[in-house]
C-alpha cells in the first residue's frame, strides 16, 4: 500500500506546485490593453508602436519628451544637462549621478556606446538603423562591417575551430573599428560626447526615441555570440524574460507570459520614482477587440490604448451625442482652453463619455511593391510608376473615411499630415475620384488613369492581389478599394487576408503585390515620414528606389537654412506622392482610447500620441489606501485649463 501511495503523493505535490506557480498576482494599479502582442523588448530591434509604448515603461534614454506639454518639449532623462558645440555637430551629455539600472548599478556613458553600437551593426537588421547614421563615421563603420561579413562565409578554413576563432577575431576587430571610426566617446562614466556627421536639428528628438535607449551590457552580452559560419553576431532573446530583464526606466519586468499577460512593478532604483503615482502595471493579452471592450465594461481594464472593434464608429457617435447634450458647457470649456480629456472630466459621468477620439500623427496607406518581379517570378506591372499613379487616383478615399471608418478622420492626399509640423508646406497630391465635384469630373479622372495604364501596357487580364491582416476593419477597406478598382479601371482584385505575424513577414520580405500599411511619426520633423522611403531605410517595405529622392533627403540633411531645408523636403514628398507613388495615402489616423476621465489622468491629447503610461494616476478606488499619489501639475492633467 505504501508503494502505491508514493506516486500518488508525488502527483499531488506536482499539481500543488503547478497551481501555486500559476497563482494570479494581485490586481495591478493600472491594467491596460496594448494594441497587439509585444514582438520584442529589445529597444534596438523595435519598430511597432505597441512595442515602443511598452518599452517606455521599462527604459529611459538620454532625454525624453514632455508629452503633456503643448510643444512636446525635450526634458532631461538619464542626462541631466547637455551642451551643443558652435558648429551644431557635437553634443556633450552629462549624466545624473542617481540614474540606475533596476539591479542598482549606475547607468553609464559606456552603456549608451554599447547600445548604439548594437543598433549600427548590419547584423541586427534594425528598422531604424538609418537614424544612427547621423553620427559621424557610423555609415563608414556599417559599410565596413557589412563588407567583412559578405566575405567571411566565402573564406576557407582548415577546420571548424579555426573558423570559430576567426569569427571571434572579427568581432574584436569590429569593436576596435567602432571606437576608431564612430563619433561616440564615453569620456568617463557620466560624460558622453556624440559628434554628428552634419547638424541634425532634430537630434535630441531622436535621442528621446526608445530605439536610442540603453540596454545593460553585462546581461545582454551573455546572449550575443559571433556565428562561426557567417561571422555575424547572433542574438538570443532570453535576456528579455520576466525576472531576467534589467532595465533603467520607471518599471521593471516582473513576468511575461507570451500570449497571456505582462506584469511590471515600480523600479525601486529609478531616479524619479517619487513622481510615479502607480506601483504596478498589468498588460493582459486580449487579441480580440470585442473582448477587450467587454473586459473594460466589466471593470477588468482601466485603459484601452487603441480601440479597434468594428463598432467603434458607433462608440464615437455616442460620445458625440453625449457632448452635444452638453454643448453650451463644452463650448465654454473650450474657450477657457480645456483639452478634450479635461472637458470630459468636468461633465457628468456617463459611460458614453469613456470613448475618446484623438487626432494622430499617423497616416494609413497602401503599399505598392516596386520590385521588377513579383514573388511568383512574373513581371510586376507596379514597377511602373504610371500604373501606381492610375490605381492611386481610383481609390475613393473620402468614402473609406466617412462610410467605413466613421471616426472623423480626414482623407489623405499626402503622407505627412498637413499642418502637423511647423514651417512645412505640404504638396497638393494626386487628383482622386472621391474628391470630384461631379460625375463629369470623376469620369475625367478615371479616363486619365486608364490612359496611364494604356501607356504602361498594363495587361488586360491581370488580377491584382491586395493583402492585409485580420481585424481592425482592414478587410472592409480592402473590399472598398477592390470595388473602386473594378468599377473605375475594370481590374479584378483578389483579397488576401493573413494572420498578423505572416502579414508582417510578407511585408518585410516584399512578398506581396499591394498591401495595407500605416505609419506614425516618431519625432517632429518631416523626415520621420520621408525617411521610410529612402532606398536604404529599414522601413522601406516597398523596395522603392529613386536616386533623385534619396539625394533630396541627403541635401536637406546638409542644408542649414531652415526654410530651404523644408522646401527640399516638400519637393521630396511631392515626388513621392505625385510622381513615383510607391504608396497611396488613404486617410489620417485618429486613435480611439477607452478610459474613464473621472478616474484616470495623465494621458496626453497631443496629436503625436506618444503616451507614457507611467504618468497615469488612478484617482478612483481599488489601488490601495497606502499608495502615495503625488499630483504634480506639470506631470498630471488634473482638469485645469491648458496653458
Amino acid at each position: 500500500m505504501s508503494r502505491m501511495l508514493i506516486p500518488v503523493a508525488v502527483l499531488v505535490a506536482l499539481v500543488a506546485l503547478s497551481v501555486f506557480g500559476d497563482r494570479p498576482l494581485p490586481r495591478a494599479d493600472l491594467t491596460f490593453i496594448n494594441s497587439s502582442e509585444v514582438n520584442t523588448l529589445d529597444p534596438q530591434r523595435m519598430s511597432w508602436m505597441h512595442d515602443l509604448r511598452t518599452a517606455r515603461l521599462l527604459y529611459e534614454g538620454l532625454v525624453k519628451n514632455n508629452v503633456l506639454s503643448d510643444d512636446f518639449e525635450i526634458t532631461p532623462g538619464v542626462a541631466e544637462s547637455w551642451e551643443l558645440s558652435e558648429d551644431a555637430r557635437t553634443y556633450t551629455f552629462h549624466f545624473r549621478d542617481d540614474a540606475k539600472w533596476s539591479n542598482g548599478e549606475p547607468v553609464t556613458a559606456h552603456d549608451f556606446v554599447y547600445s548604439w553600437r548594437r543598433a549600427m551593426l548590419p547584423d541586427l537588421v534594425s528598422d531604424y538603423v538609418a537614424m544612427f547614421m547621423n553620427i559621424d563615421g557610423a555609415s563608414e563603420f556599417y559599410d565596413w562591417r557589412q563588407s567583412q561579413l559578405d566575405g567571411f562565409s566565402d573564406r576557407e578554413f582548415a577546420n571548424d575551430s579555426e573558423r570559430r576563432q576567426a569569427a571571434f577575431a572579427l568581432w574584436e576587430e569590429t569593436k576596435s573599428r567602432f571606437n576608431e571610426t564612430v563619433g561616440m566617446l564615453a569620456v568617463d562614466d557620466r560624460t558622453l560626447v556624440v559628434t554628428l556627421e552634419r547638424p541634425v536639428p532634430y537630434f535630441l528628438e531622436l535621442c528621446a526615441f526608445t530605439v536610442f535607449a540603453p540596454v545593460y551590457e553585462p546581461l545582454v552580452a551573455q546572449y550575443e555570440r559571433p556565428d562561426p559560419t557567417t561571422g555575424r553576431l547572433v542574438r538570443r532573446p532570453g535576456w528579455t524574460k520576466g525576472g531576467v530583464l534589467i532595465s533603467n526606466g520607471p518599471f521593471e519586468l516582473t513576468e511575461w507570459r507570451f500570449k497571456r499577460d505582462m506584469r511590471m512593478d515600480q523600479n525601486p532604483h529609478y531616479w524619479d520614482r517619487e513622481s510615479i503615482a502607480i506601483r504596478s502595471v498589468s498588460i493582459p493579452s486580449i487579441s480580440d477587440p470585442n473582448a477587450g471592450v467587454l473586459a473594460y465594461q466589466t471593470g477588468s481594464i482601466d485603459w484601452i490604448s487603441d480601440v479597434t472593434s468594428p463598432y467603434r464608429g458607433d462608440m464615437v457617435a455616442q460620445k458625440l451625442a453625449f457632448l452635444n447634450e452638453h454643448k453650451e458647457q463644452v463650448e465654454a470649456l473650450k474657450a477657457q482652453g480645456y483639452d478634450q480629456f479635461s472637458i470630459t472630466r468636468q461633465l457628468p459621468q456617463d459611460p458614453r463619455a469613456h470613448t475618446h477620439a484623438v487626432s494622430s500623427f499617423g497616416t494609413y496607406f497602401y503599399n505598392f511593391n516596386c520590385k521588377p518581379r513579383l514573388p511568383d517570378g512574373r513581371n510586376n506591372p507596379f514597377a511602373d510608376a504610371r500604373v501606381r499613379r492610375a490605381f492611386a487616383m481610383c481609390i475613393d478615399k473620402p468614402a473609406i473615411a466617412k462610410q467605413i471608418r466613421r471616426l472623423g478622420e480626414p482623407s489623405a492626399h499626402t503622407l505627412i499630415p498637413p499642418g502637423s509640423i511647423g514651417g512645412y508646406t505640404s504638396p497638393k497630391g494626386l487628383p482622386n475620384i472621391g474628391d470630384a465635384a461631379d460625375e463629369a469630373e470623376r469620369q475625367e479622372i478615371i479616363e486619365q488613369a486608364k490612359a496611364l495604364l494604356k501607356e504602361a501596357d498594363f495587361p488586360d487580364d491581370f488580377v491584382v492581389e491586395l493583402a492585409f491582416n485580420k481585424d481592425a476593419g482592414h478587410d472592409l477597406i480592402g473590399q472598398a478599394i477592390a470595388k473602386s478598382w473594378q468599377q473605375s479601371l475594370g481590374v479584378e482584385t483578389q483579397l488576401s487576408q493573413k494572420e498578423i505575424k505572416l502579414f508582417r513577414e510578407d511585408l518585410k520580405n516584399k512578398q506581396y503585390m499591394t498591401a495595407r500599411a500605416g505609419w506614425f511619426g516618431d519625432y517632429g520633423d518631416p523626415t520621420t515620414f520621408l525617411d521610410i522611403n529612402h532606398s536604404k531605410d529599414g522601413n522601406n517595405d516597398r523596395a522603392y528606389n529613386n536616386p533623385v529622392y534619396d539625394k533630396l533627403l541627403e541635401d536637406a540633411g546638409n542644408e542649414l537654412d531652415p526654410s530651404k531645408r523644408m522646401a527640399m523636403l516638400s519637393e521630396a514628398e511631392r515626388i513621392l506622392i505625385e510622381e513615383d507613388v510607391p504608396l497611396v495615402p488613404i486617410f489620417f489616423y485618429a486613435t480611439i482610447y477607452m478610459f474613464d476621465a473621472h478616474k484616470l489622468t495623465g494621458l496626453s491629447t497631443h496629436p503625436r500620441t506618444k503616451q507614457n503610461a507611467f504618468l497615469i494616476d488612478m484617482l478612483g478606488d481599488g489601488i490601495g489606501p497606502d499608495l502615495p499619489r503625488p499630483m504634480n501639475p506639470e506631470r498630471i492633467n488634473t482638469g485645469a485649463p491648458t496653458p
